[in-house]
């Protein structure tokens, strides 16, 4: 498993406006340049989802954060800082990144992660990267790469070879948090 190879396999894929298959710091996920309206396009006809329903995007950094949202709550770093699992924090108002990314609400889902392919990956995009489970919606969200279904395997444009023997734990916790710092648990 060579890790800096598939993130170059994986990086060209997604400069292309290809979607890729790949593991995060919670369980696989199916993902693209947050930024590519017609790449999002793919994953949500992959997922047979709504465009109305959006998906999480991953960033590798309090910088990343600041390109993706103007005004970031301090509660958000409280939480992060004290976070002992994944969390996604759903924010409002995000800005450079493809309009059908975002909710209807103007609030955008995001992950900051450590795991070293993804952070090393967005090192690499300069952007933040769609992270959405790797199922058709409304079916079970996959624990391990070998629950995947070939649906999901063959619709997408790469799969990352690395942690396919590993078990994933549940999905992150999400937090809305409003500019006027409310804050509503969605999934513990």
């Amino acid at each position: 498993m060579d890790v800096n190879k598939e993130i170059h396999n994986a990086f060209e894929i997604i400069k292309e406006g290809g979607i890729i298959l790949y593991p995060t710091d919670t369980v696989w996920g199916i993902g693209c340049d947050a930024t590519n309206e017609e790449a999002i396009k793919k994953i949500y006809a992959l997922k047979k989802r709504e465009e109305s329903k959006s998906m999480i995007v991953l960033v590798n950094g309090e910088r990343m954060m600041h390109q993706v949202f103007n005004e970031i709550p301090e509660v958000a770093w409280q939480i992060l800082d004290f976070a002992e699992k994944p969390t996604t924090l759903i924010l409002d108002k995000p800005k450079n990144v493809a309009k059908n990314i975002i909710a209807e609400d103007n609030s955008l889902a995001v992950r900051m992660v450590t795991e070293p392919f993804c952070f090393r990956l967005m090192e690499r995009m300069k952007r933040p990267l769609v992270s959405t489970s790797a199922n058709v919606s409304g079916m079970f969200t996959p624990k391990s790469f070998k629950e995947i279904t070939p649906e999901i395997l063959k619709g997408v444009d790469y799969v990352v070879n690395l942690h396919h023997e590993k078990i994933c734990s549940n999905p992150s916790t999400i937090i809305k948090l409003t500019l006027d710092s409310q804050v509503k648990v969605i999934r513990k």
